[in-house]
């Protein structure tokens, strides 16, 4: 049974997390309360008290326009401590799944972006993943990064549960039209990096699999969409009683502190080729994640 080190366990992802990787091993789960992932000393301290045999991190910072105005911060939690996760991965022989965005592009490509396009991004949040991504490989420990797009969930703060809030509370719906990327499910962020594990780490994996596997994968749902599209048929799927009137915009309409990528989709062919495993069409999975929130 191996240990598990997973960081942001009140995070979307990391709450799927804990679920997912416990048939796999010992879970030590950890928020901001339990380990401030800003303070890089703390941190390494920890990881070598811990001695785990996989570091799973989701945790980030994710505010997109507030990171403009604590850049330091963003850095701090987006470069820094993956940086540190990934040296002392290193030093226990440990691999480090670490999960990326979207946003290290600009958006500008046409087709899905691949996992060795040029990486452009346009603000500081994507600055600072990019710059975690490249300290992770950097380090020479064996690696798993994942980059996903459009993360909801049935918990935390997300669109999905933004969109609902508000179309109980207004009559119109203004969304932008004109960005588009994958709506991924934060249980299939969870559930096929599982999956992948227990194929590394099963009884007749092939010595030398997990490096050879080390590396970049594009992980989202299978499919894009706009945020409007999104949204209508996440009211679709709602059967509210009332449905506010949903009305496309453009970005411009809708002008934001930090410029987004206009298109986000990401190809899965590698993760597809290397692990066969597909996440799924994202009109699928939002239904399975509606189905939960209703029957709660």
């Amino acid at each position: 049974m191996k240990k598990i080190l997973v960081t942001g366990k009140n995070g979307q992802v990391g709450w799927e997390l804990q679920r997912t990787l416990a048939p796999l091993g010992q879970v030590i789960a950890v928020d901001m309360e339990d380990l401030d992932l800003t303070d890089a000393k703390a941190l390494r301290a920890a990881i070598q008290a811990i001695r785990p045999d996989i570091i799973v991190n989701p945790a980030a910072y994710t505010a997109v326009d507030k990171a403009e105005t604590e850049p330091d911060i963003a850095h701090a939690v987006n470069a820094t401590a993956p940086a540190v996760m990934a040296e002392e991965a290193k030093k226990l022989g440990a691999l480090m799944v670490h999960y990326s965005t979207d946003y290290i592009f600009d958006g500008s490509k046409v087709g899905a972006y691949l996992e060795d396009d040029q990486p452009n991004p346009l603000g500081v949040y994507g600055k600072t993943k990019l710059a975690g991504e490249q300290a992770v490989r950097a380090s020479g420990c064996n690696h798993l990064i994942f980059r996903t797009s459009w993360v909801y969930g049935a918990r935390g703060k997300n669109f999905l549960l933004t969109m609902l809030r508000l179309a109980k509370e207004r009559s119109e719906l203004r969304v932008v039209d004109d960005q588009i990327g994958a709506p991924t499910w934060s249980r299939t962020l969870a559930e096929i990096p599982a999956q992948i594990l227990a194929q590394l780490y099963a009884p007749s994996a092939s010595e030398g699999l997990i490096e050879h596997v080390s590396g970049t994968y594009q992980l989202t749902s299978s499919g894009s969409v706009s945020w409007c599209g999104f949204t209508a048929e996440i009211l679709r799927l709602a059967a509210l009683e009332a449905t506010p009137k949903l009305t496309p915009i453009t970005t411009a309409e809708y002008p934001t502190p930090t410029a987004r990528p206009a298109n986000s989709v990401m190809s899965n062919a590698r993760l597809n080729q290397t692990f066969g495993l597909a996440a799924g069409e994202w009109e699928d999975n939002l239904q399975l994640c509606m189905h939960e929130l209703q029957r709660n």
